[in-house]
């Protein structure tokens, strides 16, 4: 039976799992980082966690670890500062030696506090600055409400010296007249900045907490930068006059609530233009001192941008050794780590080979040894991939993975995953353009695997070889369906279908659609070469005959799919020499989907070649219905009710078959 079966599949390297060891190694304590680090390079070696009843904090390299998570932090943090620097993180095509962990630790840590500083440094200079910058502002525009109010004063002052008196009773000497400074005390005012969005809220609340006893003067002045954020932020220039000192509590009380920033500003004009100058010529010494300090931070950054990638390399590589150190034991001597770990047995070459580098490179007297293990327990799966085949394995394994030799799906999934892709997707245009995609990928495949791609487009060009196959057999079912970016073609020469008025052919006519509306008749003249006839194009018939011949179609692809899963089946029941699925399992899933679908598709197959009328639903009900007797408009070939009985039958009876089969399977064993 198996070598009846036998199509070369076991030649195939992909069409069962790497067979696996359990292997167990003895290292030395002091080239155990060098061991773990070449057998880790190798990538072929599964370790078993030795120590599943230790904590994370129990563990040997705990503190190993946690220094490796405080590195890649700081790593982070260089990342972070790199893209909000606008910089690009550089990838070397050749890597250095790199740090040791020691050296590499005191490294992040020395530009971590240089970098910190630096950014201190850059945030105090900065609020410094806005400060400045709302400080002249307010000098500016409250100066002017100051300037404005005194010409309007002495202009006031003038009018009421030289103005006639409106009665007779008037007093004429100046000294006659009441003097508004006895009755009043001194105002006081509180100028500053505040955003525009709080501005109406701000002055309603001064004035009902002052009832009434104060004067806001404002003006915008556009965009500014707020000195606590560091946003920019529309804001207003306002001078708030009050009266007593109870005012004033509540004045800046209210300024603190609403964030408004307070600034000092003399009431004498010479103090104003002194204080302006002053906040000038501090301005043009904080730009200085800012920029020389961008410099320096930019080239910090540069520095740490042009190294940052293999410092993360180096801080992961590091941080799985020691995650794998913690899985292996130690004896009681302290001086030997014992591992245990599953390892394909063609590579125990290469794993050999690099113990024997590993103990080459940490200069050590004595050299790991490794012996194979007895064990019950299931080795796990791994499946050997190239560049062609890892992206088809993967869309196996996102739906599950195989257990230890079972046949891989993954060989008929590199053909039928594109073609029934190709199946939905048929069009001659769309896959000429996903070709010429996937050609440009593979042309530049060296330098792309050099690059480290976005999410997005590092999928599509994981999956480069998978759209190369969907692109070919959509281009294969485009030609099938005739259609170019959905418009029908003639490649294979023009329609085979004529129109025939009174029985006379029309050559005139080249529109079928024209020929019922002059009363002819459309005909074949012969079957197209390949495809679809370009005739059903816009046609009212065009919809139902496509979605039925797709639909059938899909039916024969399903049942064939179908098949082909059952008979993976009988691979893995043969290779394990599982007679009892074999014979409970196989046969009466083989006996059920064909007695059913496989019926269904010999119907529609029979159909086309015969180009008859009948109704394959209406066969398919009353063949339940109405077991062993066929009427006419279900009829199809001479011995139709004999096959629809025996294949009721089947199905009826395959779970009774199946019962049957295993008590008396369990009974003879």
């Amino acid at each position: 039976m198996p070598g009846l079966l036998d199509f070369g599949f076991n030649n195939i390297e992909l069409w069962r799992s790497e067979e696996m060891q359990l292997v167990q190694l003895m290292i030395p304590a002091e080239s155990a980082h060098d061991t773990v680090g070449a057998l880790g390079d190798v990538g072929l070696l599964q370790f078993k966690d030795l120590n599943a009843d230790k904590s994370a904090f129990q563990r040997t390299y705990a503190n190993q670890v946690k220094r490796c998570d405080e590195m890649a932090r700081k790593i982070r943090f260089f990342h972070d500062q790199v893209e909000k620097a606008g910089m690009t993180v550089g990838i070397r095509a050749i890597t250095d030696k790199g740090y040791e962990m020691d050296e590499l630790e005191g490294k992040l840590e020395e530009l971590e506090t240089e970098m910190l500083e630096v950014n201190g440094n850059s945030e105090r200079l900065a609020r410094s600055y806005n400060e400045l910058v709302e400080l002249q502002l307010v000098l500016e525009k409250a100066g002017s409400f100051f300037d404005q109010a005194r010409i309007d004063a002495q202009s006031e002052s003038f009018e009421r010296t030289y103005s006639v008196p409106e009665t007779m009773d008037a007093p004429l000497l100046e000294s006659a007249l009441p003097s508004a400074t006895a009755n009043t005390g001194r105002l006081g005012f509180v100028a500053g900045l505040i955003p525009q969005e709080k501005l109406n809220g701000f002055e309603r609340l001064l004035f009902r907490a002052t009832r009434g006893n104060m004067f806001l003067r404002q003006t915008p002045v556009g965009s500014v930068k707020d000195p606590a954020t560091g946003e920019q932020v529309e804001k207003h220039v306002f001078v708030v006059f009050y009266a007593g000192e109870r005012a004033r509590t509540k004045v800046l009380k209210i300024c603190e609530a609403f964030n408004a920033n307070r600034y000092p500003f003399p009431e004498d004009p010479a103090r104003q233009r002194q204080m302006h100058g002053e906040v000038t010529a501090r301005l043009r010494e904080l730009h200085t001192t800012i920029e020389a300090g961008e410099r320096h931070r930019e080239a910090v950054l540069q520095n740490i941008a042009f190294n940052l990638d293999q410092w993360a390399t180096q801080v992961r590589r590091e941080k799985a050794i020691y995650h794998t150190l913690n899985k292996l034991s130690m004896d009681t001597s302290r001086k030997v780590l014992v591992a245990e770990a599953w390892c394909p047995l063609a590579a125990k070459p290469r794993v050999h080979e690099a113990l024997r580098q590993a103990a080459m490179a940490s200069s050590t007297q004595l050299s790991t040894v490794l012996q194979p293990l007895m064990t019950k327990d299931p080795p796990p799966t791994y499946f050997k991939t190239d560049l062609f085949t890892n992206c088809f394995q993967a869309i196996v394994d996102a739906y599950g993975i195989a257990r230890y030799r079972e046949v891989n799906p993954a060989v008929y999934t590199i053909v039928t995953f594109p073609f029934l892709f190709a199946v939905m997707f048929g069009d001659f245009g769309h896959g000429l353009l996903m070709f010429m995609f996937a050609l440009y990928l593979l042309a530049n495949e060296k330098k792309f695997l050099k690059q480290q791609l976005d999410e997005i487009f590092g999928m599509a060009f994981g999956g480069r070889y998978c759209i190369v196959l969907m692109a070919v057999f959509s281009i294969f079912t485009g030609l099938i369906y005739n259609e170019f970016f959905s418009m029908p073609m003639t490649l294979f020469g023009k329609s085979r279908a004529r129109c025939f008025i009174n029985n006379v052919l029309d050559d005139s006519i080249r529109d079928m659609r024209l020929c019922p509306e002059r009363g002819g008749t459309i005909k074949l003249i012969g079957p197209y070469p390949f495809g679809v006839d370009p005739v059903w194009h816009g046609t009212k018939s065009e919809l139902p005959f496509l979605n039925s011949m797709k639909m059938k179609m899909s039916i024969l692809l399903g049942v064939v799919h179908m098949n082909l899963g059952i008979m993976m089946s009988l691979y893995n029941n043969l290779y394990f020499r599982d007679r009892l699925s074999t014979i409970c399992e196989f046969i009466p899933q083989m006996i059920f989907l064909n007695s059913l679908f496989g019926y269904l598709c010999i119907c529609i197959v029979y159909k086309w070649l015969s180009a008859k009328q009948t109704d394959l639903y209406h066969v398919m009900i009353y063949m339940f219905l109405s077991p062993g007797t066929v009427d006419e408009a279900g009829y199809l070939f001479k011995g139709q009710a004999g096959l629809q009985v025996g294949c009721g039958v089947c199905a009826a009876g395959h779970d009774g078959l199946s019962l049957y089969l295993i008590t008396i399977f369990l009974a003879t064993a």
